[in-house]
């Protein structure tokens, strides 16, 4: 790991441990094992470490986003890539995803910190809104909206159908992040949220389908 990359991550642990507010640039530079004027070569200030943080967070996610097969960040690209996929084809994908937000440990840190710190720091609840509510809802409604305009999904309203599928995950998420030991619990109703998302707004060929594969399974 460069020292660049070591500054992220002993910030991140830091923020996580102490709070935002309380760690300063010298706290950073001693846990790196450098002196504070060696670690603005690197970045100009806090604030700089933290906006690199959330590039790296996001950079990580679309990495593990491309061994899953899917963009995570072009809204249209994965719609194309949603209308192929069967109902127990989604349900991997979701596990996979959400065991991804639940266990990676730079992500797990990073939202430990701005929970705890968005009671303290109007920025970094500014923050938390955006990395957790406003971004995920803005691309999964254009993610929807695509799908519904090509016929996939159906709905009088996206915005409402994109709080139904985004809030239950985000919820289960805390939930598990509180108490580890509902993981498998979680997941379980992480599978019966997606079933029962795509009874209320998948188009009806596309549910039949579905039917019709749980229908062989069970005979088999």
């Amino acid at each position: 790991m460069d020292t660049k990359q070591r500054i992220l991550d002993e910030a991140l642990t830091l923020f996580s441990e102490k709070g935002y507010a309380n760690v300063f640039v010298a706290d950073i530079a001693k846990r790196v094992g450098i002196k504070a004027p060696s670690l603005y070569k690197h970045y100009k200030n806090k604030q700089a470490i933290f906006d690199a943080i959330i590039e790296e967070m996001n950079r990580r996610f679309l990495e593990e986003a491309g061994a899953l097969k899917i963009n995570g960040a072009d809204a249209a690209k994965d719609a194309e890539i949603y209308k192929h996929i069967t109902e127990e084809q989604l349900i991997t994908l979701g596990n996979n995803l959400f065991l991804y937000f639940l266990h990676d440990d730079y992500t797990r840190r990073f939202r430990k910190m701005l929970t705890i710190e968005q009671f303290h720091d109007k920025k970094l609840a500014t923050a938390y809104m955006k990395q957790y509510v406003d971004d995920p809802l803005s691309y999964q409604g254009m993610l929807f909206g695509l799908m519904v305009s090509s016929g996939v999904l159906q709905t009088e309203n996206v915005e409402i159908m994109t709080l139904h599928f985004y809030a239950p995950i985000y919820m289960l998420l805390t939930i598990c992040d509180r108490n580890p030991e509902r993981e498998k619990e979680a997941l379980k109703t992480m599978e019966a949220h997606i079933r029962q998302f795509n009874k209320l707004y998948a188009r009806d060929e596309k549910n039949m389908q579905n039917n019709k594969r749980r229908s062989q399974r069970r005979a088999k």
